[in-house]
């Protein structure tokens, strides 16, 4: 148990050796600290899991995501513990608020980039479904963008096609008629169409040869409907429509699970607008509450040590940093007294020693001057 409260506290970024001496005060940090360290354990699942998406597909995967997990979370713990250690508690109420604004204000963003990644891994299963949708949508607008550019560029060639369609099934149900007209004429059945006479006569062999020239008419408009429909499988084949099909089930599950993050991120802001543009209320309620949560989250440990009254640690700890300062200021002094002491010997002894110079020399020259 000691272990996790030392843990803690070093956690919270209290000054360990000082707040032992005030056992009122332990528990507060022990919170504290424990807020901070679950903060970053949250960060590196985050961290991890966008990762993840980044490297989807990869064998390489699950290590990148587990090591960027780690850094990206000890970066939020080193943030978030500097932030909650960096308020004081020496100023007035209105001074430790406008200390903590810029805090809360990074708390914040800390908050908003922590929760994206985890409101992916909690709508997944239908981010997966949204992401389906669009890409089918996007194939079949990419299929009807090709069909439109394959109409526009041979207009003429299915016009002429669309034409001998007409022209065939109009053919055979002429030819359906004329075989009915044919029977009754060789049956002797008296029509407007026929004469009456039974037995295969000069009426009877003129209705066959129009039918025998509709059947070959029929036949030159069928060959050339081959030719035409081996045309366009030629040319979509070499502008590539021929292998443009939809997705299938699987295909559009293995799409989703490749799904980067960047669509994966698009898809949950979708989720809160339905097909008609409006507003998706209980998505949008629901996305925005998780993301609120992270941010609360981030934020508690800065309220907690807003809202706590000034304890004993906070007097000590001030005592201890204007005792720190104090002695700084004197050691200064101190350096400086002996760093002018040092100067003015330094000065003093290069004096003396110029004057001892400047004596010698004097000698040496009375010496050797010529007095006659």
């Amino acid at each position: 148990m000691k272990k996790i409260t030392d843990f803690f506290w070093f956690c919270s970024g209290a000054h360990v050796d000082t707040l032992k001496k005030y056992p009122t005060e332990h528990n507060k940090y022990v919170g504290i600290g424990a807020t901070i360290f679950f903060t970053a354990l949250f960060a590196a699942l985050s961290g991890g899991y966008a990762m993840y998406f980044v490297f989807a597909g990869s064998s390489t995967a699950e290590i990148f995501a587990v090591l960027f997990g780690l850094i990206w979370g000890l970066a939020i713990f080193n943030m978030d513990r500097y932030i909650v250690s960096s308020i004081s508690k020496s100023g007035t109420t209105n001074q430790q608020i406008l200390q903590a604004t810029p805090r809360i204000l990074l708390a914040i963003m800390i908050g908003l980039v922590i929760s994206r990644p985890l409101e992916l891994k909690i709508f997944d299963k239908e981010i997966r479904q949204k992401l389906k949708t669009s890409y089918l949508n996007g194939q079949r607008s990419k299929i009807d963008t090709l069909n439109k550019i394959f109409s526009n560029k041979y207009g003429l060639e299915l016009q002429k096609t669309s034409d001998l369609k007409k022209e065939k099934d109009s053919l055979e149900k002429d030819i359906n008629r004329s075989r009915y007209i044919l029977n009754q004429e060789v049956f002797g059945d008296k029509t407007n169409q026929t004469s009456g006479i039974t037995g295969y006569g000069t009426y009877a062999k003129q209705k066959e040869s129009l039918v025998v020239q509709k059947e070959q008419r029929l036949a030159t408009v069928r060959g050339e409907l081959g030719n035409m429909d081996n045309f366009f499988n030629r040319r979509k084949e070499l502008d590539g429509l021929s292998e443009q099909r939809m997705f299938s089930g699987r295909q559009l599950d293995s799409l989703s699970n490749v799904a980067g993050f960047a669509d994966r991120n698009w898809a949950l802001g979708q989720l809160t607008f339905k097909e008609d543009g409006k507003r998706d209320l209980d998505n949008y309620l629901a996305i925005s509450f998780i993301g609120f949560l992270f941010i609360l989250f981030e934020c508690l440990p800065v309220f907690v040590k807003l809202m706590s009254n000034k304890g004993p640690y906070d007097i000590a700890l001030q005592n201890v940093e204007e005792s720190a300062i104090h002695g700084s200021y004197k050691g200064k002094e101190q350096d400086i007294a002996i760093t002018d002491g040092l100067q003015d010997t330094k000065i003093d002894t290069e004096t003396e020693k110029q004057k001892q110079i400047i004596k010698r020399s004097s000698v040496r020259d009375l010496e050797k001057y010529n007095w006659d």
